[in-house]
């Protein structure tokens, strides 16, 4: 007596790729390509960070404290009086990076009379009110005259900086300009967040 084997037989459906399906795995592929792209630009436009050397900036920033620097706006805008920049003096690329305040834009005239700032021949009542007199007027103690592309800045710790009115630093101009500060981060006891100006 002959016995029928059983036998199992499995078929596996064969896959096709479609053009649909080509065109699926192309949008995941091009969506998936951008994200990484906008990531580098936004790193490399808004995520440099710097540290803040010394007590210049106190109490706007401590020293040590890291911010984050937008290298783009000053490629479409100028900076505005208030705005924090980062900067190399003279364009020296073996200094460190500093960071300071802009007191007077392009066309202004600046000076330091008594210990306090004179922007166009008129005290800053801003500098008067929330800054120390400063001890030492450097090379504002004459009116200097900005140029274009020209910027004098300051450190918020005016007694304890070095900044425009130092020879060696002086008028900071287009560009020595690294960018714009727009975040902090904690540090001990110094608060971080948006810099707003």
């Amino acid at each position: 007596m002959f016995r029928k084997k059983n036998t199992l037989t499995f078929h596996q459906k064969k896959k096709i790729i479609t053009p649909k399906l080509i065109k699926e795995i192309f949008s995941w592929l091009s969506i998936t390509a951008l994200s990484i792209f906008l990531a580098f630009v936004f790193v490399i436009a808004f995520g440099m960070q710097v540290k803040i050397i010394g007590d210049s900036m106190e109490p706007t920033g401590a020293n040590g404290q890291t911010v984050l620097v937008n290298r783009l706006v000053y490629k479409i805008l100028s900076p505005k009086e208030g705005d924090i920049i980062v900067f190399l003096p003279n364009g020296n690329a073996n200094s460190h990076y500093y960071i300071k305040r802009v007191v007077a834009t392009p066309g202004e005239k600046v000076q330091i009379i008594d210990g306090s700032l004179y922007i166009n021949g008129v005290l800053s009542e801003e500098d008067d009110e929330k800054y120390d007199k400063m001890e030492d007027a450097g090379i504002a103690a004459n009116e200097i005259k900005l140029g274009s592309g020209e910027y004098f800045v300051l450190g918020d710790n005016r007694n304890s900086s070095e900044d425009s009115r130092s020879a060696n630093i002086g008028i900071v101009k287009t560009n020595m300009l690294i960018g714009k500060v727009w975040f902090t981060f904690k540090s001990g006891d110094t608060s971080g967040g948006f810099v707003i100006n």
